[in-house]
């Protein structure tokens, strides 16, 4: 990676978070990141070849009942923990149905009322809460949480991230456990895995090609390239499908993450 962060304007005094993400961004606040730990093995979902115009099912949940890869928090985590399905705010994109099914890693049953946090960057590779590239620290675009339902699946409504440099194209997430829902945002509980979700290149390239992807400069960092990638990203590669004839449309992705709900950081 080969972004360094620079000073939040909220908190100009705190040290440098380690490089993550795109140049001129930085923390709101000191977090710790979670190092990249092999926890397990999970077997990867893999990517269509080709455009499909119908949801592809889900693989089964027993293929995935292994321990998900944690992966690094990176520096733009903001606990906002806002309950809300649809976290665009308006911003453009290919849309993105985010399906993700909780699974408990050791019995293999699906973990309902599970909290899943998630927060990207937008087609030109901008987070919200932080000052880059004309962004502010007040916006909260591209964050949310979603509780996963009786069938352990939690789903948001947003866009296909873009990129910048040194990082392949991917979404944060959490989970949390134990904690309650009051006034629309997430309290209490814990954190029992933090990592990061990915998108099949054969996508990527296609995604990049349409506006405003391909009016994003920097240069795009595929999967393979990505040091953070490579320790245990093919375990949660996305499986995508084209909702409609065109990619431009939307698509839809999936995955399962398994996890130990009694886990903390």
């Amino acid at each position: 990676m080969t972004d360094a962060p620079h000073h939040n304007a909220r908190n100009p005094q705190r040290a440098a978070e380690p490089a993550e993400g795109p140049a001129g961004a930085t923390r709101r606040s000191v977090i710790a990141t979670l190092g990249v730990a092999a926890l397990g093995l999970a077997t990867s979902q893999a990517a269509v070849a080709a455009p499909r115009s119908v949801d592809r099912p889900a693989p089964p949940l027993a293929a995935a009942c292994v321990l998900t890869p944690e992966q690094t928090e990176g520096p733009y985590y903001l606990d906002l923990e806002r309950v809300r399905k649809d976290i665009t705010e308006g911003k453009a994109g290919v849309p993105l149905t985010l399906r993700v099914t909780v699974i408990d890693s050791t019995t293999c049953a699906t973990l309902p009322n599970t909290a899943v946090d998630i927060w990207h960057c937008d087609a030109l590779g901008i987070y919200s809460g932080y000052v880059a590239g004309g962004s502010t620290p007040d916006t909260t675009f591209l964050r949310g949480v979603q509780l996963t339902d009786a069938s352990g699946v939690a789903e948001f409504t947003t866009v296909y991230p873009g990129w910048y440099v040194g990082r392949a194209l991917h979404i944060h997430v959490k989970t949390h456990a134990g904690g309650t829902v009051s006034n629309g945002t997430y309290h209490g509980g814990h954190v029992s895995h933090t990592g990061q979700l990915y998108f099949p290149e054969t996508y990527n390239t296609r995604v990049a090609a349409l506006s405003p992807y391909r009016n994003n400069t920097a240069t795009r960092t595929l999967n393979a390239r990505d040091g953070i990638y490579r320790n245990g990203g093919s375990a949660t590669l996305l499986t995508l499908a084209q909702t409609g004839s065109d990619v431009s449309k939307g698509v839809t992705g999936t995955v399962v993450l398994g996890i130990d709900p009694r886990a903390t950081p």
